[in-house]
């Protein structure tokens, strides 16, 4: 675990909500010089604090209008190794993410699809084929808000 002062979670947040903003932008809201913030971000991401930089598409605008959360339940777990199903799910382009979870399903996936009838092309047949897919339960998101987290 990483000890955080004030400054450190004020950075994160300030990153997290623009991570294009410049050392020099979050060191004057912060009342810092330019250097002693990115010495702060550079500490910061040398402790592993933030993950590789990526872009957040606009799924809707690159055409991917549904999303849908499938919980996926294992029809048995001793016949597909858990590596089996997660390197056949992840090979699917629609699918966005795959989280190995505890509860009534054993993974959570999140599936874009252009419209309903995509994603039910893309259900039938890429995800109901997997190895050793059970049952499935779908929930199509209707509305999203980022919260901003715990820091």
């Amino acid at each position: 675990m990483i000890e955080l002062d004030e400054v450190d979670r004020a950075l994160a947040r300030a990153l997290c909500a623009d991570a294009t903003r410049s050392a020099g932008a979050l060191g004057r809201d912060l009342g810092m010089s330019q250097p002693a913030t990115w010495r702060r971000i550079k500490r910061l991401r040398e402790a592993g604090l933030f993950g590789p930089r990526r872009v957040d598409l606009d799924l809707e605008k690159v055409g991917f209008g549904v999303t849908v959360f499938l919980g996926v339940k294992l029809a048995t777990k001793g016949r597909v190794s858990l590596e089996d199903f997660e390197r056949a799910v992840a090979a699917i382009p629609e699918v966005q993410t795959v989280q190995h979870v505890l509860g009534v399903y054993d993974y959570r996936l999140r599936v874009v699809a252009t419209d309903l009838p995509d994603f039910e092309r893309v259900l039938r047949r890429r995800i109901m084929t997997l190895p050793g897919v059970g049952n499935v339960e779908a929930n199509v998101l209707l509305s999203e808000e980022r919260l901003a987290g715990p820091l």
